[in-house]
């Protein structure tokens, strides 16, 4: 399937930058989720721990959001895309995971990077961050309410106690 088309019921989302929450984290802070890149095929590779590079199996399940790139950016097309894709995992399949330096947006940064998406080898965790909150489309109503009724509901029992603990009854 190299026709970049978008398969939401096979979770195929070729040449895209996918995203979906991390349980806990995501509910404290919404804008922090677990990161992969798609191939050519819609294939989703993603840092998913120490030394382990996971292939159409991400760690926190599947997308709630992507970001369909444009292959013609890369250096080398559809073949340099998927060949970086594949030389950052391969990288990363020997590194040690750390949440706050070296993690999955990382990875999908070294992809990047290598292909020279978009003539640029800046790509990093911070800037895939923002892009994905403004760029990102979520895959379904279902994959935003999956997103945000965690933390809103946070915030509401949040706001409850502090009002609660402010007006003494």
């Amino acid at each position: 399937m190299a026709d970049g088309k978008i398969d939401h019921e096979r979770h195929r989302y070729p040449y895209c930058i996918v995203w979906c929450p991390i349980p806990c984290l995501t509910w404290l802070f919404p804008f922090i989720g677990h990161m992969g890149i798609a191939m050519s095929s819609g294939v989703i590779r993603d840092f998913a721990g120490p030394y382990y590079v996971s292939e159409d199996n991400m760690a926190f399940g599947h997308p709630t959001k992507y970001w369909q790139l444009d292959p013609s950016l890369a250096v080398g097309g559809a073949a340099g895309w998927d060949g970086a894709v594949a030389e950052a995992s391969e990288i990363y399949s020997h590194r040690m995971h750390n949440l706050c330096c070296d993690n999955c947006h990382s990875h999908v940064a070294r992809a990047l990077n290598i292909m020279l998406y978009d003539q640029s080898k800046r790509w990093n965790m911070v800037t895939l961050c923002f892009l994905m909150m403004l760029k990102g489309k979520y895959v379904s109503w279902g994959a935003m309410a999956k997103t945000w009724i965690p933390p809103m509901m946070l915030l509401g029992i949040m706001i409850t106690v502090i009002l609660c603990t402010r007006f003494n009854y």
